[in-house]
């Protein structure tokens, strides 16, 4: 969620900053229906305020065989646990009792504690909107191995935590945490040691607001797990932090792609392998309108693709435009071989009926993309995952509503499954 601020320190960087501006495009308010049928699946999960649901996540946190769904709730301060029923419905309970967790931002799922079974990693927010008060905190639910969760806060006295992701950093068999402290003003990316029995030493890897995902991957090819960085306040650029494999990660910081066009508003970075070629690349949502009072859809907004190119450079390209596009997601949705897209769009023109608020990205097989209207509605869409979620073999869909500008809707729910029916045309 970026926001206006100052940077206070100056990155060191091992080369020239690669700058980009983007070309203004025509907004992509309402797409055409592709060859995909989405249908509405009921899930329970309306609303009867206005929502804001900041993080939905597809795991099988109970470990029998099928996907449940994780949904952070800013309104109720929990994480809501859907798991599906012997009648192929959804079941809904609070992970955590309400007012728990004060504004959660992301979940991950890893074994933390080594007891065998799933904890849950929660970042903890605070508060929505900008501040640097000390008050976000990396959490863990416990797991006790009957699906019962205890809270354990496993560092505090932060700034806005927007994002935690679990790996083995230093190569000594047990998880240590990528840590993004988005702040305001100030803020920090870091990763916490695991020095056993829940203890976790803080080091920081950079001081600088702003940072909002923080995805870990093999990303140079040298065997062991790299830090990337999405960072969007006075600043939109990703960088990786080099682990040599100890822990120890090198003191220059990689700037892979950047941009001066700071109405582009980066919202999300995810991971994955666009064009397979055994390597992984990022995917950008671009759409962010935070610090706005009247957002609106922007001509720069849409998504793209950083094509891993090798030796931690990264490719630019644009694939898809999409007024307000705050989160995307890949998967083969066609069932075709290659890797689709899915968008979410926050800020789209609400005011106009059947505007798109969730797309999807047709690849041809060689990375080019035909934009596609999945759904209008729920409307304010921050978070979206795709997963196979009836058993069909096809990926479909789940996103959450975050609404906290006009005009706001609440008809259709506050997270909303789409079970992808196939080629239907």
């Amino acid at each position: 969620m970026a926001v206006i601020g100052v940077a206070l320190i100056a990155l060191c960087m091992n080369h020239q900053p690669m700058v980009q501006s983007l070309p203004v495009r025509n907004l992509g308010t309402r797409l055409e229906t592709g060859p995909l049928t989405f249908l509405r699946a009921n899930n329970g999960a309306t609303s009867d305020e206005r929502p804001r649901i900041t993080n939905v996540n597809i795991t099988d946190l109970d470990a029998d065989g099928t996907p449940d769904l994780l949904i952070c709730d800013a309104v109720r301060h929990t994480i809501w646990w859907q798991r599906r029923t012997a009648d192929d419905g959804w079941t809904t309970v609070p992970l955590v009792p309400e007012n728990s967790l004060s504004a959660p931002a992301h979940t991950a799922v890893a074994d933390i504690d080594g007891d065998g079974d799933p904890d849950v990693l929660v970042a903890i927010l605070r508060d929505v909107w900008p501040t640097d008060s000390r008050h976000g905190q990396v959490v863990v639910l416990i797991n006790d191995g009957e699906s019962k969760f205890e809270v354990t806060v496993i560092a505090d006295d932060l700034r806005r935590v927007t994002d935690v992701q679990p790996a083995d950093l230093d190569a000594d068999g047990d998880i240590d945490l990528a840590v993004a402290e988005f702040g305001y003003m100030h803020g920090r990316v870091l990763w916490l040691e695991n020095l056993g029995k829940g203890v976790f030493a803080d080091h920081e890897l950079i001081s600088l607001p702003g940072c909002i995902h923080v995805p870990v991957d093999d990303y140079d090819n040298d065997g062991d797990p790299d830090i990337a960085a999405l960072i969007s306040q006075n600043d939109e650029e990703v960088l990786i932090f080099e682990n040599p494999g100890n822990g120890s990660f090198q003191p220059v910081v990689h700037q892979v792609w950047g941009t001066t066009d700071f109405d582009l508003g980066l919202a999300g970075m995810v991971k994955c392998d666009l064009d397979k070629d055994g390597d992984t690349d990022f995917l950008l949502s671009a759409g962010d309108n935070l610090e706005l009072t009247y957002p609106c859809p922007q001509p720069g907004h849409g998504c793209i693709w950083l094509e891993n190119r090798g030796d931690l450079e990264f490719q630019f390209h644009r694939i898809a435009t999409l007024g307000g596009t705050y989160a995307a997601d890949a998967a083969d949705m066609d069932g075709d071989g290659d890797i689709d897209v899915v968008l979410a769009s926050m800020f789209n023109d609400w005011k106009q009926p059947d505007v798109t608020s969730l797309a999807w990205l047709e690849n041809n097989g060689h990375q080019t993309f035909s934009a596609w209207h999945a759904a209008s509605g729920p409307t304010h869409l921050c978070t979206v995952r795709c997963g196979d979620l009836n058993g069909d073999s096809l990926p479909d869909i789940v996103a959450g509503s975050l609404q906290i500008y006009p005009p706001y809707n609440n008809e259709h729910g506050a997270v909303a499954i789409w079970e992808n029916q196939g080629v239907t045309q």
